[in-house]
């Protein structure tokens, strides 16, 4: 069997790879509240795994594998890196200028005891960007204190965030309540009403005794005309007998 030929009639093996190497840099920039806080991410990558890191919150390099353990060039690298990382990502957010974003606002109420008079308004403010917002409840056109409590600010995942503000309060028919909110985006406060209203079971109730009402009426009037209609035939028939007796007596009286 000469050299090269596989034994029992098998095929060659394939051809050894040719050896390949790829080196990847990969930054990234994390920004926390808005540009307040930045965290810069860069990453070294050989043939397609991540060997090294650099984190700003450390301020180092870190081996992520044992090849990135064998460079001893990294702490040099550091310095240069720990310099323009977080400078960089903050250059990158003021040239991509991030426009303030208006804040929609809505109001629901709901009521956690449904036996307590007390009925809980929220108002939320979604959308908005930068952080930075004052969110107020009024009544009737005054400042409301007692009975208002504050939410956490939530980021939206879209550089926006949302707001909620809850007040606890006991509405009155006629009293107005507003939720006023201040923004850099809004050239003026931006303010959404409530005004409390009928519940529904008093609704169904003041329906119900409409249509009483309606049926009511309805039954007098078939009854009304019934009892004219039935006084009309009695006079009718009466008339007819009187009638009817006048030849009796005119004969009566030819004798």
């Amino acid at each position: 069997m000469g050299p090269g030929v596989p034994p029992d009639g098998l095929p060659p093996p394939p051809p050894p790879l040719a050896a390949h190497f790829l080196v990847q840099w990969k930054s990234e920039c994390r920004f926390l509240n808005g540009t307040q806080r930045v965290r810069y991410l860069y990453r070294y990558i050989y043939d397609r795994q991540e060997i090294v890191l650099f984190d700003s919150d450390l301020g180092k390099h870190v081996a992520v594998t044992a090849l990135g353990e064998a460079d001893g060039s990294w702490p040099e690298l550091t310095n240069l890196v720990s310099c323009s990382g977080p400078s960089c990502c903050l250059s990158y957010a003021s040239f991509s200028s991030f426009p303030p974003a208006k804040p929609t606002v809505s109001i629901s109420p709901t009521k956690v005891d449904p036996t307590s008079p007390n009925t809980i308004l929220l108002c939320t403010a979604t959308g908005f960007y930068p952080l930075e917002i004052e969110i107020q409840w009024l009544k009737n056109g005054q400042l409301e204190e007692e009975g208002v409590a504050y939410g956490e600010e939530l980021q939206n995942g879209d550089w926006t965030y949302q707001l909620q503000v809850m007040l606890e309060t006991q509405p009155q028919r006629g009293d107005v309540y507003t939720c006023q909110v201040g923004h850099a985006s809004l050239e003026a406060s931006l303010t959404v009403q409530w005004e409390p209203r009928s519940s529904s079971s008093a609704r169904s109730k003041l329906w119900t005794g409409i249509m009483g009402a309606v049926i009511g009426v309805a039954f007098l009037a078939v009854g009304l005309f019934s009892y004219l209609k039935s006084k009309k035939g009695e006079s009718g028939g009466a008339g007819g007998e009187i009638v009817g007796r006048g030849p009796s007596r005119g004969g009566l009286s030819s004798r």
